[in-house]
């Protein structure tokens, strides 16, 4: 599988802030589904649908007379994994990091830069204008600007970086699915607060992100690192997340009733973190 940099959709200059890192993709670009043959393009400036988008980023900009949601959004307005695992830890429940939860920043970051390239093609064929180009009226996030000019603004690179991670985290902690999805869909919904994307900008990637996290579960890759991801929470919460993967290997060792954090069925040599019978034991 080709490498893949997490710069498909997103403003270039954060993720050059954020040293951006190069992961294996489950799949390029080219495999995945075509936004253009199973999605129509952004709404005419004639039409309903963009009267709403019209109405949309008035909302927005009233939202900034709030200082906590401008703030937020601007926030938000940091493009990368590094500000997702920072603004939805509170509504996951706990903090990822690459060298404290491994197998979950993995999937994280994998699963995210496998849904970005969705948005590649249709942003370069549609080259969209974006609401503060069209208004002629500053954003909350004015060092960006310029970038986003050269970038397209359909559909939302950031509500389907934001809406993939969401889905990607509910899939790991589903007994936090209310709270995960309701911070993703804010995520998306700050982009009007910031002013750098119209209404249906969100819509689009937000459905573009639901076919690209579908298309993760055909990698059989994808399936063993969310294993491992979920098998790690349920190691370090002692919470049962359902890890079917886990399972299947108990009912297939019954004796041992162990399994590692990986997923990998225990034995009477395996030392370390061991879950038995749902329960976290460290074997020395």
């Amino acid at each position: 599988m080709l490498a893949a940099i997490l710069t498909f959709c997103g403003n270039v200059n954060s993720y050059a802030q954020e040293d951006a890192p190069v992961v294996n993709a489950y799949f390029t670009t080219e495999e995945m589904p075509d936004m253009m043959v199973f999605l129509p393009g952004p709404p005419d400036s004639t039409s309903v649908a963009f009267m709403n988008d019209v109405a949309r980023y008035y909302w927005g900009k009233e939202m900034r007379n709030n200082p906590e949601r401008a703030a937020q959004a601007t926030r938000d307005g940091v493009y990368g994994l590094a500000t997702i695992l920072t603004e939805f830890e509170e509504a996951f429940g706990m903090k990822i990091t690459e060298k404290e939860t491994p197998e979950i920043y993995k999937v994280l970051l994998e699963g995210t830069a496998t849904c970005d390239s969705i948005c590649t093609l249709p942003k370069k064929k549609y080259m969209r204008r974006r609401p503060f180009m069209v208004f002629n009226e500053p954003t909350l996030t004015p060092d960006d600007e310029e970038s986003l000019r050269k970038n397209g603004s359909y559909p939302s690179g950031h509500t389907l970086l934001g809406w993939s991670a969401a889905l990607l985290m509910t899939e790991i902690n589903p007994e936090r699915a209310n709270e995960i999805l309701a911070r993703g869909y804010r995520y998306g919904e700050n982009r009007l607060v910031v002013g750098a994307h119209w209404q249906s900008d969100t819509d689009a990637a937000r459905l573009a992100a639901s076919v690209a996290y579908a298309r993760l579960h055909t990698s059989e890759r994808f399936l063993e690192q969310m294993r491992k991801a979920r098998a790690e929470y349920q190691a370090l919460t002692g919470e049962d997340t359902a890890v079917d993967a886990p399972r299947a290997a108990v009912v297939d060792h019954p004796a041992t009733r162990a399994y590692r954090i990986d997923g990998i069925p225990a034995n009477d040599a395996t030392q370390g973190i061991v879950i038995e019978g749902g329960k976290k034991v460290l074997r020395k």
